[in-house]
């Protein structure tokens, strides 16, 4: 029983270390712990991480690392094509908007105005206009702002069709996610849904809602889906090709 306890209650050991993996460097999270038997390794969005008992030697767990050295490399090259660029905030760069591509054009102004939409040029008035960061906090709420207004005429128009009653619709700053729905039926989306085109943003508002009737992803649930949205399993295919970027906190 004490044994038991101190393992609960022992601390991990943590540290950052470098390996050289089928001729790449390689930075991992090296995590020991008496909780583990094994050693066992983690590949995600942080990199890769090594748990392993918190007594196992150097040797076995560099042999572990050389035996699955292919497997990491590739692992890491995979995720890291699927990292999302940070944008350069800057004149010319390019912005998408319901799924029509837009090129930002920054204007040095003495006070800072709204972004304007003309055809396909986003107008930005800054008094810096080599201060990305306010570059791109002008842009972003321009965007929550659009984002919020779309978002609502959109649940507007499936809810009745659904015969459902969101409590509320907020916007989301999620790392991962498009939109999630609560057991009270709070429904956000993710305000950068709005850069897609407008048939994919219809689809993650039909998906939340449709978890105010089943709140799971059964049989029953894309049954909901399917009676609004036929072709959901094209538009989850095609949302499947956008990723979320690194930007600023939603402000709602």
């Amino acid at each position: 029983m004490l044994e038991k306890l101190r393992r609960l209650i022992t601390p991990l050991a943590i540290e950052q270390r470098t390996v050289n993996l089928d001729g790449t460097q390689i930075t991992y999270t090296l995590k020991r712990t008496n909780r583990r038997r094994s050693i066992g390794l983690r590949i995600d969005n942080h990199g890769l991480t090594v748990n392993m008992p918190l007594r196992a030697s150097e040797k076995w767990l560099n042999d572990v690392l050389q035996d699955k050295a292919h497997w990491v490399v590739k692992k890491l090259e995979n995720w890291q094509a699927k990292k999302p660029i940070s944008p350069q905030w800057r004149d010319g760069q390019s912005l998408f908007f319901i799924g029509e591509k837009l090129t930002l054009h920054v204007v040095v102004s003495l006070f800072a105005t709204p972004p304007l939409l003309q055809d396909t040029q986003l107008f930005v008035h800054v008094t810096d206009d080599a201060n990305e960061a306010l570059i791109e906090h002008a842009v972003t709420q321009w965007y929550q702002r659009k984002a919020k207004n779309l978002f609502n005429e959109r649940v507007a128009h499936y809810a009745p069709l659904m015969n459902v009653a969101p409590r509320m619709v907020k916007l989301s700053s999620a790392h991962t996610q498009w939109g999630s729905c609560t057991t009270r039926g709070d429904v956000r989306l993710n305000w950068q849904l709005i850069k897609m085109p407008l048939r994919l943003i219809d689809y993650v508002v039909v998906h939340e809602l449709a978890h105010l009737i089943e709140m799971n992803h059964s049989a029953a649930f894309w049954q909901v889906v399917e009676i609004a949205c036929p072709d959901y399993a094209q538009r989850r295919r095609e949302l499947k090709q956008w990723q979320i970027s690194p930007s600023r906190q939603v402000e709602n």
